[in-house]
């Protein structure tokens, strides 16, 4: 199947994830987010696209964990969304930028208990003495708010604003679709076909 790219890669992305929501098993906002240190040395890890506009894509995380220390030292990431049920992936490289507070409170404030008490509760990405002192840690939290949890200042999202969008589709005798949408400086964006 051979992709037709158009000239908006938001349109074409939206378009593929709701094909993904219908076939992915799970998780079809599951994206492998890459950052590097201070030093160059590269860390990926999976997390959940929360939301996505011409923007850029959001995703929501503690500020102290290392992914965000590495976010916010560089200012650059990228991710791969890969859909195996579809044999598609989309992989996308910009610049990083921390959400507003008003888009940290929306998303925050629209999940559930139990996720808004670990987001106080977990040190992420800090070393833990055990199990139980997560859950203990936890029980201090759900005491401390016995109704509305307050979103915690160390937590928020980070907008990805795209400089490069790129559209695989897998094809017969490894010939795969291939296009690439790179920014450009006055507006609008350059659209190239790439060899498999």
């Amino acid at each position: 199947m051979e992709i037709a790219a158009g000239t908006d890669p938001f349109a074409l992305f939206q378009t593929w994830y709701d094909e993904a929501v219908k076939t992915e098993i799970n998780d079809p906002d599951a994206i492998a987010l890459a950052s590097v240190n201070a030093d160059g040395m590269p860390s990926v890890r999976m997390v959940l696209l929360r939301r996505w506009s011409a923007a850029g894509f959001l995703f929501f995380t503690n500020y102290e964990s290392r992914k965000a220390d590495e976010l916010l030292a560089t200012g650059k990431a990228a991710f791969c969304l890969h859909w195996k049920s579809l044999r598609r992936q989309i992989r996308v490289v910009g610049s990083v930028s921390q959400a507003s507070d008003a888009d940290s409170d929306e998303y925050f404030y629209s999940r559930g208990r139990g996720n808004q008490i670990g987001a106080w509760a977990s040190a992420q990405s800090r070393p833990l003495a055990s199990r139980d002192a997560l859950l203990a840690e936890v029980a201090r939290v759900e005491q401390q708010f016995p109704d509305a949890v307050q979103r915690p200042p160390h937590w928020g999202g980070f907008c990805l604003a795209p400089d490069e969008i790129e559209f695989w589709q897998d094809g017969e005798f490894r010939l795969h679709d291939r296009f690439r949408f790179l920014r450009q400086a006055a507006g609008g964006w350059d659209i190239q076909r790439l060899n498999p």
